[in-house]
């Protein structure tokens, strides 16, 4: 018998796909390995829709795999356990990112760093270490090897799923560059499922925090529903005029192309301008401003996964919780529409675990 996504494996599954570049989602049948001595399986409950699923759904970074299972903000509750695990028992509440897999032995892996290790697995739409494509978390079950499997607080709302990317990806470099210590000035651009993200976590480790955006439209939003402290126009020059020299550092979440010169201008001496978001185009970077300054300009990718687990802690102790809108299933392609149009305040969940249906 020829080997099919549905008997590839002895585990059957259940999820939706993309089956081409039209990104459009059904339903499918596909099979998980069977629980390893260090794997988890769990049910899954809740799957947060991230912009890069839609990258990744239409092959707009030329790297897809189809059929494509998406979604790497995955929280759900134990079902099963190898032999050897030791971390998990049934019935726990877990999730799992970005990663499921890294080579282990790297410099980047000892030290906790497997977000940038070379040869790390993605969640889905990459290839496992026997050869077999990943699939995501818009399925029924998964199986992770138990170390890149966080334990999820049970004080934390299981639809908060978006921590899983989302979170990390603002909270890691908001730490890592230093730029959460109370009476800090923080700026924030752009006001989407990251941004509004920064925004939490800022405002949670005490600083002072300004968004930064091209619309007048979202000021109230950030200042009464998110607790910023002020709001920028980045458009309006006599704004930007008068904030120059006042941020401490900037989480920059804005995706499409956009000029940095403006948010430079906008740090003080030492300045950070820490950059999250993605640009599918290389950025123009004037250099003059950097050298008046000492000022820096990052990167910063996800995290790795102790300091995932640190920082679902931080949120349940701080109840930090991203906005989301929960919706069925077979919701999938109409979210999918609504997020590239921007409307939704500021992430869509899925709630598999209730409305996942077997056709």
């Amino acid at each position: 018998m020829e080997k099919s996504h549905e008997n590839e494996q002895p585990v059957k599954a259940f999820g939706w796909a993309a089956r081409d570049t039209s990104g459009v989602l059904s339903p499918f049948n596909f099979s998980r390995r069977v629980t390893g001595e260090k794997d988890v399986q769990f049910k899954v409950m809740y799957c947060g829709i991230c912009h890069s699923d839609l990258h990744q759904l239409k092959n707009e970074w030329s790297n897809s795999i189809y059929p494509m299972v998406p979604g790497h903000e995955v929280v759900g509750v134990v079902t099963e356990v190898g032999s050897k695990v030791d971390k998990f028992k049934i019935g726990d509440k877990v999730g799992v990112g970005c990663l499921v897999g890294s080579c282990r032995k790297c410099e980047n892996c000892d030290n906790d760093l497997e977000n940038y290790c070379p040869d790390q697995i993605m969640t889905y739409n990459g290839i496992y270490s026997d050869g077999t494509t990943t699939y995501g978390g818009y399925s029924d079950i998964m199986v992770t090897d138990e170390h890149y499997v966080v334990h999820w607080p049970e004080n934390l709302p299981m639809e908060a799923a978006p921590l899983l990317c989302a979170g990390i990806t603002t909270y890691s470099p908001l730490k890592y560059f230093g730029l959460d210590k109370p009476g800090m000035h923080i700026g924030v651009v752009g006001l989407g499922g990251l941004g509004h993200m920064a925004v939490k976590f800022a405002k949670a480790f005490g600083t002072k925090v300004t968004v930064i955006s091209t619309s007048l439209s979202k000021k109230d939003e950030a200042i009464e529903r998110l607790g910023a402290d002020s709001f920028l126009v980045s458009r309006d020059p006599d704004q930007m005029q008068a904030a120059a020299g006042s941020l401490d550092g900037i989480i920059d979440t804005v995706s499409a192309i956009h000029p940095l010169l403006p948010l430079i201008n906008l740090l003080k001496t030492h300045g950070k301008l820490v950059m999250v978001g993605a640009p599918e185009k290389p950025l123009e970077l004037p250099v003059f401003p950097l050298l008046f300054g000492r000022k820096l300009v990052a990167g910063s990718a996800i995290g790795g996964i102790k300091e995932t687990q640190e920082m679902v802690d931080f949120a349940a102790k701080h109840n930090i919780t991203p906005d989301v809108e929960v919706v069925p299933m077979d919701y999938v392609n109409t979210a999918l529409e609504r997020l590239l149009k921007s409307d939704v305040k500021y992430r869509f969940v899925l709630d598999i675990g209730n409305t996942l249906n077997k056709c």
